[in-house]
């Protein structure tokens, strides 16, 4: 595959806000600061968040790739994940994330191998394989 580029434009609004957009895209999101800095606002969307979001929702599209060249059979996948903020040698920096998927399956004869499934996904997720952060996944699978 050869290289991809994703443009992502900012512009500053006031204060500590700004709106992100794409030429490739029709949404604009808001960004700001979080609450937990000074001048932070709270409601909006920040860069702490997106980079989890970008992890999380990077094992999802790989996971619904994975399970339909595994076959794997399943009727919801969800997943909520947290990232963890930490100050470490004076630096700020999202130390792990931590996604919770749950994925419901048609059969329960399917559960080992809907765990390797989503196992896979998050090895081969390539976000998590640009980052730094300890990604830790505890899945749940019901039937």
């Amino acid at each position: 595959m050869e290289a991809h580029y994703y443009n992502v434009d900012l512009n500053w609004i006031a204060d500590r806000k700004g709106v992100i957009s794409s030429p490739e895209l029709q949404q604009t999101i808001e960004v700001a600061t979080p609450p937990e800095f000074p001048k932070g606002i709270e409601g909006i969307w920040s860069p702490e968040h997106l980079l989890t979001a970008a992890v999380n929702s990077c094992f999802m599209t790989t996971f619904l790739a994975i399970a339909e060249n595994s076959k794997l059979e399943f009727i919801s996948f969800n997943c909520k994940s947290k990232g963890k903020l930490e100050q470490i040698d004076g630096k700020f920096l999202i130390t792990e994330v931590i996604l919770e998927p749950t994925l419901i399956i048609t059969k329960e004869s399917d559960k080992d191998r809907a765990e390797r499934v989503l196992q896979k996904s998050e090895a081969a997720c390539l976000v998590s394989n640009s980052i730094k952060s300890k990604i830790i996944l505890i899945p749940t699978i019901q039937f």
